[in-house]
């Protein structure tokens, strides 16, 4: 049994489940944190985040549903008055699918749980393509929010903030994972469907490209598998 432990970001995708093993390797004792905060396929994201942590025998299993996220809305993920846009892997526009803040929202919650838990990290599994549409997933924010952690906990907490892939791209996290052995099978990605996946939705499109580039074949289902993939 490890004698440090770290909270992580458990959505139920390829990258927090890539970031879980990649804290297990570090030698992190896992404590699974998974919100549910409105998004068109939360239950399978809760199934797949739940499956993952029986896999890997987690510490815990923090499961949080909050909904004020859906509430305020203005995200094709939480809305569904908005469309799921189909990937558009050239633009460098902020895509519908960006939730306003989300990020510091999850990370506060995932802050107060390793405090509580006495974990000495936070992992978060953000990488270079998320934070070219999303701003809650640069460098520069998770520096800020690390300032945050430093400065809103008791004295003698001291929680790292480690967000690994934040400089990698989705196909480097895809061969990492392989590496480690990641089962990608119990991940999900799409932002529309929850069985199968649509193949065609941004989630989908970077899965598929990373797994080509990767030289492996995405094990889950999907209605539409583009050329890339």
């Amino acid at each position: 049994m490890s004698n440090k432990s770290a909270v992580i970001l458990v959505s139920g995708g390829m990258d927090s489940a890539t970031a879980v093993y990649e804290a297990i390797e570090q030698g992190y004792e896992p404590y699974f944190l998974h919100t549910s905060y409105g998004q068109r396929t939360e239950d399978k994201e809760y199934e797949c985040a739940k499956a993952l942590a029986e896999e890997v025998d987690a510490a815990d299993f923090l499961h949080i549903e909050t909904g004020h996220l859906s509430q305020i809305g203005a995200s094709s993920l939480t809305d569904e008055e908005m469309e799921v846009a189909d990937a558009d892997m050239e633009s460098d526009e902020i895509p519908t699918s960006y939730v306003p803040f989300r990020n510091a929202n999850l990370l506060s919650m995932a802050t107060s749980y390793a405090e509580a838990t006495e974990s000495e990290a936070l992992f978060i599994g953000a990488h270079s393509e998320d934070f070219s549409g999303y701003p809650d997933c640069r460098p520069a924010f998770f520096d800020a929010f690390q300032n945050v952690i430093d400065v809103g906990t008791k004295p003698e907490t001291a929680i790292e903030l480690k967000a690994p892939f934040v400089e990698w791209s989705k196909t480097e996290i895809a061969k990492r994972g392989l590496e480690l052995d990641v089962p990608y099978d119990m991940t999900w990605s799409c932002y529309r469907d929850e069985e199968p996946a649509c193949g065609t939705c941004d989630a989908c499109a970077f899965r598929l490209e990373a797994f080509r580039n990767a030289g492996s074949r995405d094990p889950i289902a999907y209605a539409e598998r583009p050329e890339f993939s």
